[in-house]
């Protein structure tokens, strides 16, 4: 079973991977979201940089200290777990307490820094194991290099046991919807079986006393 995992964990560390590095433009008072699908228990570091544009050069050049980003991240449930004004340059940590997509907003924390230009924000987003400063690890417990590759094996087991979790839980999420959306159905098929049984009766009954009033049956 150990082995089993162990080759698990190789093969999913092959295809799938958590980290996410990007970067994008943003202008004064403009905010960019993103969404991240998160297990629940899963620790999220985000690595940015922010780089001034130079309209003399044409590109983009190191900020001033005085530029930094505000960070937002909000659950599923719409509730904010972080919101902080960082440096032009650093990074920012949050773990999620329930599994569903996190929205990440990025925007500048004034409006007066640099006239109308534009920044570039690097932005790499690290999810579960690969969040984990190993090296530190190793240094602060003395491990050597086989137990190290064993504590990231265990690791990487225990984000596999989350993302199959979180995958349950959106199947159960998507099963719940189905069902209520054939539940709809079902009721507003009936709905208009009622009122077409209804209009036919009430049909019937105005020509039959149409029909008596003519004097025709």
């Amino acid at each position: 079973m150990w082995n089993f995992q162990v080759m698990l964990a190789l093969v999913f560390c092959l295809v799938v991977s958590t980290v996410n590095a990007l970067y994008f433009h943003i202008a004064e008072t403009e905010r960019k979201c993103f969404i991240e699908e998160i297990p629940d228990d899963t620790t999220v570091i985000g690595i940015y940089k922010v780089e001034l544009f130079d309209p003399r050069t044409g590109g983009f050049m190191p900020s001033s200290p005085g530029i930094g980003m505000h960070v937002e991240v909000r659950d599923p449930d719409d509730k904010t777990i972080l919101s902080k004004v960082y440096s032009s340059e650093g990074r920012f940590t949050f773990t999620s307490h329930i599994p569903g997509e996190h929205v990440i907003c990025l925007y500048s924390n004034s409006t007066k820094w640099f006239a109308g230009s534009q920044l570039r924000v690097h932005l790499d987003i690290q999810v579960g194991e690969h969040a984990i400063d190993y090296a530190n690890v190793a240094q602060k417990e003395k491990l050597t290099e086989l137990q190290l590759r064993v504590r990231q094996l265990l690791d990487q087991v225990e984000q596999i046991t989350k993302e199959q979790n979180y995958q349950r839980y959106r199947e159960e999420r998507f099963r719940q919807t189905s069902e209520s959306t054939n539940q709809r159905v079902l009721w507003w098929s009936i709905a208009q079986t009622v009122v077409l049984l209804g209009m036919g009766y009430w049909q019937m009954r105005h020509l039959k006393s149409f029909f008596e009033a003519k004097k025709l049956v």
